[in-house]
């Protein structure tokens, strides 16, 4: 099972008919991938914990309305997919055996919209199991590399690790919708995507030091570590490729990569 990093851009993805990521998410099945997963492990900008944390839903995952002010149908929609309780024993079974610690077991949480947003679109039927692990912003990138790398075993196991954040993610800078693509923004995009295909995974995984703009790309590290999770867990060898992008509102870039491993 290849592994996949998302750009989810705004909550408005979940209904805003004009956002092109939409239709590349609805052609997730039938143009990305066609194999089935047994279950999906996301991993989201949007649950940041100071130890990983796994969310252990028994029943039917809760879908979690982490945005305000955004138009009222945005809020009645649900995403009933439900928990999926061993793939998180599992998960936490090989970061601790990777020495990453004890890991946490969330029984309440639900899908945040990191998670829910994207799946209602490429899985709509909300039918295969699905289970949340966090990221640590006060982490770097090459943990969370680390952490992907613990996680690998999970390719042959049938699961789907996808990360979902942003491949730039600055809502202070934000511009009009249709506006010009500000320079920082796309000189960052760029090196991102010039590192991941030419296969400079340790420049990515030390993107402050090594990219043009990365602070103002990511001025919190929250929407980038998906990304980092999703390349390890592909391995050292894993080929990139560009499979969706996209611009919003001058910066938002939803540049998204598929990671395959190599044999």
């Amino acid at each position: 099972m290849d592994t996949f990093f998302l750009s989810h851009g705004s909550p408005t993805l979940s209904i805003d008919e004009s956002l092109p990521a939409r239709p590349f998410l609805r052609s997730w099945q039938s143009k990305v991938l066609q194999a089935v997963p047994r279950a999906i492990l996301v991993v989201s900008g949007h649950w940041e914990t100071a130890v990983p944390t796994v969310n252990v839903i028994k029943g039917t995952n809760d879908t979690i309305y982490d945005f305000y002010g955004f138009p009222k149908p945005m809020y009645q929609l649900k995403y009933p997919a439900p928990g999926a309780p061993n793939l998180a024993k599992r998960v936490k079974e090989l970061l601790e055996q990777a020495g990453f610690g004890r890991v946490k077991e969330d029984k309440t949480r639900g899908l945040d919209h990191g998670a829910w947003v994207p799946l209602m679109l490429m899985y709509p039927e909300a039918s295969i199991p699905v289970c949340q692990l966090s990221v640590q912003t006060e982490r770097d990138g090459t943990y969370h590399y680390n952490i992907g790398k613990a996680l690998a075993p999970l390719r042959d196991e049938g699961i789907l690790i996808l990360g979902s954040g942003n491949a730039t993610h600055n809502l202070r800078t934000i511009g009009r919708d249709g506006g010009p693509i500000v320079k920082w923004a796309l000189d960052f995009d760029t090196w991102l995507k010039d590192s991941l295909l030419d296969g400079r995974y340790d420049d990515v995984n030390h993107y402050e030091e090594k990219s043009p703009c990365g602070k103002m790309a990511h001025p919190w590290p929250d929407h980038f570590y998906p990304l980092h999770v999703a390349l390890g867990a592909a391995g050292e060898t894993a080929r990139a490729e560009l499979i969706h992008h996209s611009w919003t509102n001058c910066t938002i870039s939803y540049a998204s990569y598929r990671f395959t491993t190599s044999v």
